[in-house]
């Protein structure tokens, strides 16, 4: 599996102390979709270490970090909680099981226009990009590596760093702050993301959320969770940027 290499953040990466924005970006749903390779994962990690078949069935994975899937699951199926050393069993099988699972899945794409809007976002130099996702990290670069999109995220908060969604998102600036030389003000990070946990874990970590509609939440039961902007989906670069400047003014808190 590639790892994500040098930083494309373009021309004004050169020791230039430009105010640059922080968008945290959402795998599933929102940057692709893999085709139900992480539940057929899950199932298999199950069966494997447990004799459950179907074990996905008892839950619903949008929004939620794949350790907390975990518990879910063996709560539904075991009627119990995980141990740690279960716990880092589950992770190991479902990696593993997730390996096969990308590499053949025929529902796997890419959502509209994401290619051309994170080429565009690292070209113009005022964007600092990162991943704020429940996955683990090694899933999400998994998901991320048949679609080319690893290279445009050096760092990121993972569901590997923390079950809770808000606190994920918080280790996701402070690595972005590590790796862009500064400190980056909570107005001037976005958390991008296609569930409702996205728009309550930005609220919650005291940042913005632009929600898309390309998971299986519509604009309208995402405007509900009042994010800063809705959009249909990520194939208007020219609309993205848009909901970037309207957003303005002090952060939400929590």
């Amino acid at each position: 599996m590639s790892r994500p290499g040098k930083r494309v953040h373009g021309a004004a990466e050169a020791g230039l102390r430009v105010r640059r924005k922080l968008l945290l970006f959402d795998v599933d749903g929102t940057l692709i979709l893999s085709g139900g390779a992480g539940i057929r994962s899950v199932d298999r990690a199950f069966l494997s270490l447990f004799g459950v078949s179907g074990a996905m069935s008892r839950c619903h994975p949008d929004g939620k970090t794949d350790p907390a899937i975990f518990r879910e699951v063996a709560r539904a199926t075991l009627a119990r909680d995980l141990s740690r050393a279960e716990m880092e069993a589950i992770k190991d099988a479902y990696l593993g099981a997730l390996r096969e699972e990308i590499r053949d899945s025929p529902g796997y794409r890419i959502m509209p226009g994401v290619p051309d809007l994170l080429g565009r976002l690292a070209r113009e130099g005022r964007f600092l990009m990162a991943l704020a996702t429940g996955n683990l990290e090694e899933g999400a670069r998994l998901k991320l590596e048949p679609a080319g999109l690893n290279r445009y995220f050096e760092t990121g908060g993972f569901g590997s760093d923390d079950e809770d969604r808000p606190r994920l998102v918080r280790a996701a600036v402070r690595r972005a702050e590590s790796a862009s030389y500064g400190e980056i003000p909570d107005e001037d990070v976005y958390v991008i993301g296609d569930t409702p946990h996205d728009i309550t874990a930005a609220r919650k970590a005291g940042v913005r959320c632009i929600a898309v509609a390309t998971g299986s939440s519509p604009a309208a039961a995402l405007a509900l969770h009042e994010p800063d902007a809705v959009l249909e989906d990520l194939s208007d670069a020219a609309a993205f940027l848009s909901a970037l400047e309207i957003t303005r003014g002090a952060p939400p808190g929590d």
